[in-house]
């Protein structure tokens, strides 16, 4: 698998934002993992960001629903037996397209036994976070750009 670079995610996402990408949530459904966040404006990734980032082995689940319209989400990272896990609903909006979200659970587990879990309150409409998807290689990355205007990239990992 051959991930891009900055430079070259943003030359995709000026060409997502004209054309759009045209991903569908089918092709979102695994688990990815996070492999480097470039914070708003760097071309370059902050190291000691992802450093920490890959430790936590941050990974990013989208699983698609009966109805096929909505997704389930759920954002975790693991400190050795101690998993965090936020879990919500997803929706795809548009060509770019968005993938507008909100996590209405909170969950912490230590050696496989959930030891808290938490309702989270729903933001406001105009405030739900979102990722706006630049690009799905078939070779298993993902791109996207955050409501707060990282630019993140996963790749897929593999089953088993």
């Amino acid at each position: 698998m051959n991930a891009p670079d900055g430079p070259t995610l943003l030359a995709l996402e000026r060409q997502v934002r004209q054309h759009g990408s045209a991903i569908k949530g089918a092709e979102l459904q695994g688990c990815w993992i996070l492999q480097g966040a470039w914070p708003k404006g760097k071309t370059t990734p902050s190291p000691l960001g992802n450093w920490v980032l890959r430790g936590l082995k941050a990974r990013l689940e989208l699983a698609t629903t009966t109805n096929g319209s909505e997704m389930a989400i759920c954002n975790a990272v693991n400190l050795g037996p101690l998993v965090l896990r936020f879990q919500g609903n997803a929706e795809l909006l548009g060509r770019r397209p968005l993938l507008m979200f909100q996590f209405n659970a909170l969950e912490i587990t230590l050696w496989g036994r959930r030891v808290l879990q938490r309702s989270l309150p729903s933001p406001a409409p105009q405030r739900r976070p979102f990722f706006a998807l630049i690009a799905r290689d078939p070779s298993g990355w993902l791109a996207a750009r955050g409501r707060g205007g990282g630019l993140a990239l996963w790749t897929l990992a593999q089953p088993g």
